[in-house]
C-alpha cells in the first residue's frame, strides 16, 4: 500500500539514525575498556583474569536491574527514562578516567575501584537496550522488525569500526594535562552520552499516537496496524508480566541470546589484546581490530532484511550461530595473523548477523507490559554471558598463557545457542496481522493456544 510505504519510510528516517547514534555511544562506553586495557592493566596492576572479571561484572549489575528498569520505562515513557539512563551512564563512564584518584581518596585498591565503577555503570545502563527494543515494537509492525533491529544494532559493530581507531589514537594522548592515554579514552568517549541525554528529551516520541510529525492518515494507519497485530497475538494468548518473565519460550530465547553474547563480548573485550600481540602499534591495532566488525555491519543489515523477506527466524539464527562458532574455532587453531583475522571476520558475520533476528522471537508472542518485561528478561539473562565470556577468556589466558583455549570455549557457547534455537517452538503466524495469516496459520495458531 502507498500509505504503508510512505509511513514506514518516514518512521525509519525519524527514529533509526538517532537511535543508532545513541546505541553507538552506549556500546562504545561499554566496551572501550578493551582498548583502555592496553595501558590500564599495567598502570593498575591488573592480571588478565582480574581485567576479565572487572569487564564482565558490569553485566551482573545489568542482570539485577534490567527488568525493573524496563518496567519503569513502560510506565514513565521511553523518552524520559532513556534520557535518565544516558545521563547517569555518561557520568559514570567518565569517572572511569579517575580510578587512581578515587582509589587514593577512598583508600581502596585501584582494582576494587575498577570493579565498583563497572558495577555502577551496569546499574546505570540497565534498561537502555531492551527499552529501545520495546520502543521499536511499538513503532514497527512485525514484518519490519528484523531489518529495523538490524539497522539499530549495526551500531554495535560500527562502534568498533569507528571507535577502535579513535580509541587507539586517544591512547597516544599520554601525559596531556597529567592524564594517561587510557584515561583520555574514558573521558572523551563519555561526553557524547551526556549531550545525547538532552537530545533524547527533545527528539524522541513515546508512541505512534503522539507522533505529530506524521501526517494524520499516516498516524492513523500505523496505530490501526499495530492494534490489529496486538489483538491477533492476544487472541492466541495474552501474557501477564509475571508469566512473560518465566514462560519457557522467554527462557529459551534468553539461552540463545546467552550463546550469541558469549561469542560477542568474550571476543570484544580481548580482541585488541589478541591483535596487539601481532606486534602492531596501538593505532594499527585499532584498525585491524575493526575488520570483523566491518563484516558485522554488513551481516546485521543483510541478514535482518533477508529474515524479514522470508518471514523466517529460526534457521536464520541457527545458521548465523554456526558460522560464528566455526569461525572462532578456526581462529583458535591458527597462528598466522592474516589467517586468524580472516577466520575472525567470518565469525563476525555470524556473531552480528544473528543478533537482530533473535529479537524478533520474543516480540512475536508478547505485547504491552509483558513485552517490556519479557524482552528485559531475555536481555538480562542473555547478558550474563557478558560476564561469563570475558571472565572465562581472562582466566583461561592466565592459566594457559594463550587465547586458543578461551576461543574454543566461546565457540562452544555459540553452539549451545544454536542448539537452543533449533529446539525452540516458534509460531510464524503470530508475526502477521489478523486477516493476513499464511495458509498454514490456522493450524499453527491452534497449536500456540496450548
Amino acid at each position: 500500500m502507498e500509505i504503508e510505504e510512505r509511513t514506514m519510510k518516514r518512521v525509519i528516517r525519524r527514529l533509526i539514525p538517532f537511535l543508532m547514534l545513541c546505541y553507538f555511544v552506549a556500546y562504545l562506553d561499554r566496551v572501550n575498556v578493551g582498548f583502555a586495557a592496553l595501558q590500564m592493566n599495567k598502570a593498575l596492576g591488573l592480571s588478565a583474569s582480574a581485567f576479565g572479571f572487572g569487564a564482565g561484572i558490569f553485566f551482573i549489575a545489568y542482570f539485577f536491574f534490567e527488568v525493573p528498569s524496563n518496567l519503569l520505562l513502560a510506565r514513565f515513557g521511553a523518552r524520559r527514562w532513556i534520557a535518565r539512563i544516558m545521563f547517569t551512564w555518561g557520568i559514570l563512564a567518565g569517572a572511569m578516567a579517575f580510578i587512581p584518584h578515587i582509589a587514593r581518596f577512598t583508600g581502596m585498591s585501584s582494582a576494587h575501584v575498577f570493579y565498583g565503577l563497572r558495577i555502577l555503570l551496569g546499574v546505570a545502563e540497565a534498561g537502555f537496550f531492551p527499552g529501545i527494543i520495546f520502543l521499536l515494537t511499538l513503532w514497527f509492525p512485525a514484518a519490519y522488525r528484523g531489518r529495523v533491529v538490524g539497522y539499530f544494532m549495526a551500531a554495535i559493530p560500527l562502534s568498533t569500526v569507528i571507535g577502535a581507531p579513535i580509541s587507539g589514537a586517544l591512547l597516544s594522548m599520554d601525559g596531556i594535562a597529567g592524564l594517561a592515554g587510557w584515561q583520555w579514552v574514558y573521558l572523551i568517549e563519555a561526553a557524547p552520552a551526556l549531550l545525547l541525554s538532552i537530545a533524547v528529551l527533545l527528539y524522541l516520541t513515546d508512541r505512534p499516537a503522539d507522533a505529530h510529525w506524521l501526517a494524520t492518515d499516516e498516524r492513523n494507519w500505523l496505530v490501526a496496524r499495530q492494534d490489529q497485530e496486538r489483538k491477533h497475538r492476544e487472541s492466541v494468548r495474552e501474557f501477564k508480566v509475571r508469566e512473560a518473565l518465566f514462560t519457557p519460550r522467554v527462557l529459551a530465547v534468553a539461552l540463545i541470546y546467552f550463546g550469541a553474547n558469549a561469542t560477542n563480548y568474550g571476543l570484544s573485550f580481548f580482541l585488541p589484546q589478541i591483535v596487539k600481540a601481532f606486534g602492531l602499534s596501538n593505532l594499527q591495532t585499532g584498525f585491524v581490530t575493526s575488520l570483523p566488525y566491518i563484516v558485522g555491519v554488513i551481516s546485521m543489515i543483510y541478514w535482518g532484511q533477508h529474515s524479514d523477506r522470508k518471514l523466517e527466524r529460526k534457521a536464520h539464527v541457527a545458521i548465523a550461530l554456526f558460522v560464528a562458532a566455526g569461525g572462532i574455532a578456526a581462529a583458535a587453531g591458527l597462528d598466522n595473523p592474516v589467517m586468524k583475522m580472516i577466520a575472525l571476520s567470518i565469525a563476525g558475520f555470524g556473531i552480528f548477523g544473528c543478533l537482530p533476528v533473535i529479537w524478533t522471537l520474543p516480540a512475536a508472542f508478547l505485547s504491552g507490559a509483558a513485552a517490556a518485561g519479557g524482552i528485559a528478561a531475555v536481555n538480562s539473562l542473555g547478558n550474563l554471558a557478558g560476564f561469563f565470556g570475558p571472565y572465562a577468556m581472562g582466566w583461561i589466558k592466565d592459566s594457559t598463557g594463550g587465547f586458543g583455549a578461551g576461543l574454543l570455549c566461546l565457540s562452544g557457547a555459540g553452539l549451545v545457542g544454536m542448539g537452543a534455537v533449533l529446539l525452540l517452538r516458534h509460531d510464524r503466524s503470530l508475526e502477521t496481522a489478523a486477516g493476513q495469516l499464511p495458509d498454514e496459520g490456522a493450524a499453527a495458531t491452534t497449536a500456540a493456544r496450548t
